[in-house]
């Protein structure tokens, strides 16, 4: 079963190749959706998938890359779309 989230990390996540790293573990894990840079410094995600990937997924991105630090992710459930194919960095 498909489910999907919506993260919003916080922290140094921008400069550091936070985007790219996500979008290697979402897609290591199987997962369909975006990130992108929000202009407040933090980075937001939208990522669809099962479960587990997901779990997997967010402990990923909860330490991100090495010159990232990671103060907190905001984590709500989303409606799964559907429409998400492949994961991108916007």
């Amino acid at each position: 079963m498909r489910h999907a989230r919506h993260y919003i990390v916080n922290g140094r996540v921008q400069g550091v190749g936070f985007r790219f790293f996500a979008e290697r573990s979402a897609r290591a894990e199987g997962l369909h959706g975006w990130v992108r840079n929000l202009p407040d410094g933090r980075v937001e995600i939208h990522a669809e998938g099962e479960r587990d990937s997901l779990d997997r997924f967010e402990h990923h991105i909860g330490h991100g890359p090495p010159r990232a630090r990671v103060d907190s992710v905001e984590r709500t459930d989303a409606a799964v779309t559907g429409h998400e194919i492949g994961f991108t960095v916007r």
